[in-house]
């Protein structure tokens, strides 16, 4: 079989991106646009979506391909049984430009179609059925053996192009169930097992806080909470039930007397034109993104709800505690780069200083929470201790770095040694492959170019290489 090269992928980006369809033809007399054209439109817009379905199917007998070379390589150069495989996803999702966790998934999804589900592979391979749908069959006979899982891929086979994602699931859960009946209790205990609170911003400064629970605990939750907002209404309280179970969730949990006493060291940055001389230049809200400065003064004067939703009573709301630390830029990138040496709730100053600089977890298109402080350049190599060397990592990221075969450094590496700037705020990490990625902290304000030239939202720009 003929290798498909790079070089020639890229070659269809390139003729891609030109395409806008077919060039519309009009009917003898010139009045009317002839329906073909609309016809050869409709076509190329199916043979595009059977396009990337095909080109899916083919990442993913390349990915299984690499995990299995680079497991190899990891057997030969003595890495631990138990370790053989650590970093492989993370390099599948650095070139998919998708976070780990996701890059996980995938990589799971093309190992159980290459190996376990031949005609879900075929159909994804010919264009019939995209990778999302391929990933629901996948999960929906995850904890079968291998000989069920095969046997309701075939079951499946030459269906799947004419049903639905709900039609998939639901075919699919039935023949496992009829198969395995044991699957179904499997199953519920796997599913206690990924219990979690996840946030995401939703729009207006507002933010989706979701908890994935067992349903009796999530009963009993929602519960206690309708029947504090039915005490609260009983006694006349003017704000809606809604609004209760909101406000009593938020104190509940965190302790607090009201849900607006809110500390502003949960992570709130901006100017001091922002905070004091009634600037608009956003504010950016740690774990959520920019807010506006107006919302942003009131979360600084204690009230945060004094952006007072209707039934709300600003009489009741006690001031939440706040401290303010002056936080500095360096002057070329205007990148934080330092701050107060006063601290509070963070145990050291380099990790307020990395959290208010970062925002997000610095690997690549990963996203998530800081949790560690790292040492782009590692401690035992000579790094320093300071914000210029220290990056912001999710737990995952910090421990797949100190794999075999990757590393990082600090510093701009297209920069001749004799010129590069000490404060330069560029982490370059390098992969077992010998592939680079380099990432730079957005500059403030959120809407200021980044050292990179861009300018934009996102609190790290990327560079690729290698």
């Amino acid at each position: 079989m003929d290798e498909l090269t790079v070089d020639e992928v890229q070659g269809w980006i390139s003729r891609l991106a030109l395409v806008v369809g077919p060039a519309p033809s009009l009917r003898a007399g010139g009045l009317m646009p002839d329906p073909s054209a609309d016809r050869a439109r409709i076509e190329l817009i199916s043979a595009l979506e059977a396009l990337k379905g095909a080109a899916a199917a083919a990442q993913a007998r390349v990915a299984v391909e690499f995990d299995r070379s680079q497991r190899q390589a990891q057997r030969e150069a003595g890495v631990p049984a138990a370790k053989v495989g650590v970093g492989i996803a993370e390099q599948v999702a650095l070139a998919r430009r998708e976070s780990p966790t996701r890059g996980s998934r995938l990589l799971g999804l093309a190992k159980a179609l290459v190996h376990e589900l031949p005609h879900t592979l075929a159909a994804v391979s010919a264009g019939e059925v995209s990778e999302w749908r391929a990933m629901i069959v996948a999960q929906a006979t995850a904890v079968l053996s291998v000989a069920d899982r095969q046997a309701v891929d075939a079951r499946l086979a030459g269906r799947l192009a004419s049903m639905s994602d709900r039609q998939v699931r639901g075919a699919a859960l039935a023949a496992a169930y009829e198969l395995d009946p044991r699957s179904v209790v499997d199953r519920a205990a796997y599913a206690v097992t990924q219990r979690r609170v996840t946030l995401r911003p939703a729009p207006d400064t507002m933010a989706y806080l979701t908890a994935l629970l067992p349903a009796a605990q999530a009963v009993a939750v929602f519960a206690a909470l309708h029947s504090a907002a039915g005490t609260a209404r009983a006694e006349g309280d003017a704000r809606s039930a809604d609004q209760v179970k909101a406000d009593t969730l938020v104190e509940r949990v965190t302790g607090q007397a009201t849900a607006a006493a809110v500390p502003v060291e949960i992570g709130l940055v901006m100017t001091d034109r922002t905070l004091f001389a009634g600037d608009y230049t956003p504010a950016v809200l740690s774990g959520y993104g920019p807010i506006p400065a107006t919302h942003a003064r009131t979360l600084a004067a204690g009230a945060a709800s004094q952006s007072v939703a209707p039934g709300d009573d600003p009489g009741v709301l006690d001031a939440a505690r706040v401290w303010i630390r002056r936080l500095y830029l360096a002057p070329e990138t205007r990148v934080i780069s330092d701050a107060d040496r006063r601290r509070r709730l963070f145990p050291t100053h380099l990790r307020q200083v990395v959290i208010a600089r970062d925002q997000w977890c610095r690997t690549p298109w990963c996203g998530a929470p800081i949790r560690h402080i790292d040492h782009a350049r590692p401690y035992a190599l000579g790094g320093v201790t300071d914000p210029a060397n220290a990056q912001g990592l999710c737990e995952r990221c910090n421990h797949v770095k100190e794999a075999s075969g990757w590393s990082s450094s600090s510093g701009d590496p297209q920069e001749s040694a004799d010129s590069r700037d000490p404060a330069a705020p560029w982490v370059v990490t390098t992969t077992p492959t010998g592939k680079s990625y380099r990432t730079a902290p957005a500059g403030w304000p959120p809407s200021f170019a980044s050292p990179s030239g861009d300018s934009g939202m996102p609190p790290a720009h990327v560079a690729l290489s290698g």
